[in-house]
């Protein structure tokens, strides 16, 4: 069943956009992290331009994180000192993004500046979490014990000035670091379309010491505040988010979740970790060869925007 998306400027089959939209709310359900940073290169991938595939993915978080971050909110499970701290940064981030966006894309180098993005990022990140995943996967055969990080533990962060003590979180450190994780998620998502989830989650707990029982629910509200900004920012300034193709990706996304959940909870932590690493990287090195192959048509031809 063919139907035609009016700023992807793309026919599609809509079976085919439920089905990404549900494979990637599975996986984002099963590892508990937001699915952009799978969600774009698969439209990507699809046909659809990756200018139109940022901008549409970001409504799709937006709209896929208020439940969670409603359900969190109600649980007490969200530190809102550290919230407007990070969004102090997240939101100056997101309107450097969409500026830098915008550029890129008057200049012609926006594909290929997204496309380079995401190898660079999924390669690196996937790598790492292969590694850590197995290293851990390694210690528990051997019988060692789990290698833990107190909550507020000291880091060279506390050696800067304008320290903030976050008591929700039971942390005290400088409002620097916090303000420039804050600005790399806003700039991230909107240049690159990706979640704060799959990159704020291990800043906060590798880097704040953040325990993880208030970081999902903060990564949650940081995320839902800076994908809302981006994505109106895309529609006024760019207008390029595909409201159709946002709201299949959402139907398809919901349903994937449910199940993804389930299957989660019947794999072990260290696991998890490998799996998503595998499928990071696997991802990273097929965006690397869709930029060096050559494509199966040389030329195509496209209107100029205006209709001149």
């Amino acid at each position: 069943m063919q139907i035609y998306l009016p700023i992807a400027d793309l026919p599609v089959n809509i079976f085919v956009i439920l089905a990404i939209g549900l494979a990637v709310g599975f996986i984002s359900g099963m590892f508990g992290i937001g699915g952009g940073f799978l969600m774009t290169p698969l439209l990507i991938f699809l046909g659809v331009t990756p200018a139109v595939a940022v901008a549409s993915v970001t409504g799709h978080i937006a709209a896929s994180s208020m439940s969670g971050a409603a359900s969190y909110w109600r649980r007490n499970a969200v530190d809102v000192a550290l919230v407007f701290m990070l969004l102090a940064g997240g939101l100056v981030g997101t309107v450097v993004g969409v500026w830098l966006f915008t550029l890129l894309r008057s200049l012609g180098h926006l594909d290929l500046t997204i496309g380079l993005s995401y190898v660079v990022l999924l390669c690196v990140v996937g790598a790492l979490m292969v590694t850590e995943s197995l290293r851990a996967i390694i210690r528990s055969r051997q019988g060692k014990p789990v290698e833990l990080r107190r909550p507020g533990s000291h880091t060279w962060f506390h050696g800067l000035p304008f320290k903030v003590r976050f008591k929700r979180s039971r942390i005290y450190v400088s409002a620097i670091p916090v303000w420039a994780i804050g600005f790399i998620i806003g700039f991230v998502g909107a240049v690159m379309g990706i979640g704060g989830g799959f990159l704020l989650v291990p800043m906060l707990i590798y880097l704040l010491r953040v325990p993880t029982a208030t970081v999902i629910g903060t990564s949650m509200v940081l995320t839902l505040v800076t994908m809302a900004s981006a994505t109106v920012l895309h529609a006024v300034t760019n207008h390029l988010v595909d409201a159709l193709l946002a709201l299949l990706l959402m139907v398809g996304g919901v349903i994937g979740a449910q199940f993804g959940a389930r299957a989660g909870a019947r794999i072990s932590g260290e696991w998890l970790r490998l799996l998503l690493g595998l499928l990071v990287l696997a991802v990273g090195i097929r965006f690397a060869l869709n930029l060096v192959l050559t494509p199966d048509e040389l030329y195509f031809l496209r209107p100029l925007e205006g209709g001149q």
